[in-house]
């Protein structure tokens, strides 16, 4: 198994489609035998799922995540955990040990409109959720 997470200092990036890394781990026997981050060299949304197909990774942990990422994703067989916060070693974790709390009704359909409050989907800081500005978390943040 190759996990992919998208990844911001140490944490799964809440906007899949803005992500400007992922952490990659090698699972073999339920153990993380390698891990490595890369960036996505300015690849965005669709063109995510190509580059996560070209690394070999079969499953995705990450945030906020769209449609047509999702419908992508999936077209390439890569199954997806959608709606993590936190650190991306214990997501990945919690994902072996099969206590991963995921979203699997995850969206983000609001791409690049203003939220209650004037922040964007992709403008959340770490730690803060669109339920914390007011919007009532319907981005799947």
């Amino acid at each position: 198994m190759k996990v992919a997470v998208t990844y911001e200092n140490g944490r799964v990036f809440q906007h899949f489609g803005h992500t400007a890394q992922f952490k990659l781990y090698d699972i073999e026997d339920g153990k993380v035998v390698r891990q490595e981050v890369v960036d996505t060299n300015g690849s965005g949304h669709g063109a995510l799922a190509g580059f996560l197909t070209a690394k070999g990774v079969d499953t995705l942990i990450c945030g906020g995540i769209g449609g047509g990422a999702q419908t992508a994703l999936s077209q390439a067989g890569i199954r997806l955990y959608g709606g993590v916060n936190g650190g991306a070693d214990e997501a990945v974790a919690a994902l072996l040990a099969g206590t991963l709390a995921f979203n699997p009704d995850v969206r983000c359909s609001h791409h690049d409109h203003a939220h209650e409050g004037g922040h964007s989907c992709g403008g959340h800081g770490e730690g803060h959720t669109c339920s914390d500005h007011g919007c009532g978390g319907s981005c799947g943040h």
